[in-house]
């Protein structure tokens, strides 16, 4: 379960946060401190007949358990390797007659793993499940409701022959799964496909500015180091994205994870300013200030709308025209900017507008530069797609350069073996050896490129989705 390495960490009590996980050696950036295999996990449920249920790939062709048929297997290997913690589910399923939410099947695959294993320390295990929080203590009405309705449809689902637990026992488990569910990404790390339990990583604390983040590769997390780490520095990941203020910070992750934090970056307010950015020259007052933040809520809720209808080319009219309002007012760095340029570079490179949309991509990256940390998956990310879009609008020096440096920044977070570096790292070569060709001679480069995009469809920028990038850790909103 645990692939070796535990050494290089301890548990031990962090001071106000409970237990917590501390390095015993100095560790550098791009270092993998630990890996570990869930527990338990699941394929979300909207993903069941896409996904492997085994190694979470996503594949055009999968073949099916022949008794519940619900299982889908790349191949007869994924499909032997699942059976252990299929067995049980199979034989429920076809009793209960009908398939339970991914909530329900999370928890009987982890009940039916602790009446194989008991509830003690599995090899290679920090800490047992039956030690991980809970927090059934501090659900809401809203979360109490919903926990009921699951652990009665759990008791309908669940086997008479199988070992029975309290009804104790089962809400801890709904408990555990609300606070230490982790999002598992498919094979590419651009969509989020299903839910695991990693006890190990469930010991790392949350901090908004960390020093560790994870990355589900190859059937397994890893955490991976951001920067230098010094021995008995205490191991910290970031449950949200960084890119709010940290009041919306703190509250989020109250709602969420039922904790108040106190990293210094939402004790000193860090950033803050910056994500609040206005002009400086001449500065707009606070009443003009307070207009256009109701002006751009207004708008991405108009936005939202017509992303869910398809109706991109509305999106895009409104994020213009919204942009253009924002322009006397808001800094590049403001929130509120930040996300029309995102949303309109984004829509625009998927209709295939990628010169328009490499100047707002431009224009995103110079302002996230300044707020993530530097070895920032979400950056590295959003440079990567940036420099795309830059190429496909033949700048090819500003796209390779985008290109490199979010090479350089997923070495760090992804590492080299992750499909999404080994991608990059040809995208990288291919585009060295392009800006090579356009420096020898510009009128030759562009020729043989409108010669090579004419005969080769372009490639096309994914549909966006009114999804937001997959969050480290699954929670339900």
């Amino acid at each position: 379960m645990t692939i070796g390495r535990m050494e290089n960490v301890e548990v031990f009590t962090s001071e106000g946060k409970g237990r917590g996980l501390k390095a015993t050696k100095e560790f550098w950036a791009a270092d993998v401190i630990f890996a570990e295999r869930a527990y338990s996990a699941v394929v979300f449920d909207s993903l069941v007949n896409f996904v492997c249920h085994t190694c979470f790939k996503r594949q055009e062709k999968l073949h099916r358990c022949g008794q519940c048929k619900f299982a889908h297997y790349c191949d007869r290997t994924c499909q032997k390797d699942a059976w252990l913690n299929h067995k049980n589910e199979c034989s429920a399923i076809k009793r209960y007659g009908k398939v339970p939410n991914e909530n329900i099947r999370l928890a009987a695959r982890i009940m039916w793993r602790v009446e194989r294993e008991g509830t003690g320390l599995t090899e290679g295990c920090l800490v047992a499940v039956d030690d991980l929080q809970n927090h059934v203590e501090h659900f809401g009405e809203e979360e109490q409701k919903e926990l009921r309705v699951d652990v009665d449809t759990f008791l309908q689902y669940w086997p008479p022959q199988s070992q029975q637990f309290s009804m104790q026992y089962i809400s801890h488990i709904f408990g555990v799964i609300s606070c230490n569910g982790f999002t598992l990404s498919d094979q590419r790390g651009l969509q989020a496909v299903g839910v695991g339990i990693f006890p190990n990583l469930g010991l790392v604390n949350h901090d908004c500015w960390p020093n560790c983040t994870v990355i589900f590769n190859n059937g397994k997390i890893e955490l991976r180091a951001l920067g230098k780490i010094s021995e008995g520095e205490e191991l910290t990941v970031s449950y949200i994205d960084f890119l709010n203020v940290s009041e919306e910070r703190k509250r989020q992750l109250k709602k969420q994870y039922y904790f108040d934090c106190t990293c210094e970056h939402c004790q000193k307010k860090l950033k803050d300013d910056l994500f609040l950015g206005v002009k400086d020259d001449p500065k707009p007052s606070q009443e003009v200030v307070k207009e256009m933040i109701q002006l751009s809520k207004d708008t991405l809720e108009k936005i939202d709308k017509a992303r869910s209808e398809g109706l991109y080319h509305e999106v895009v009219k409104l994020c213009r025209e919204c942009l253009q309002k924002q322009e006397p007012v808001f800094a590049d760095t403001n929130l509120y900017t930040l996300r029309m340029l995102s949303t309109v570079s984004e829509v625009l490179s998927y209709l295939q507008a990628f010169e328009e949309a490499s100047h707002y991509a431009r224009r995103m990256v110079d302002g996230y530069m300044k707020l993530y940390h530097p070895n920032n998956a979400q950056l590295g990310m959003a440079v990567m797609r940036a420099g795309l879009t830059n190429w496909h609008a033949g700048n090819i020096e500003v796209g390779h350069g985008m290109i490199c440096k979010a090479y350089a920044i997923l070495l760090v977070t992804h590492g080299p073996s992750h499909p999404i570096t080994k991608d990059l790292e040809a995208m990288r070569m291919q585009t060295e050896m392009e800006l090579r060709m356009f420096r020898q001679n510009e009128f030759m480069y562009h020729k043989m490129r409108e010669a090579a995009l004419n005969n080769q469809p372009m490639q096309v920028m994914a549909e966006p989705s009114n999804e937001p990038a997959p969050a480290l850790f699954h929670k339900k909103q």
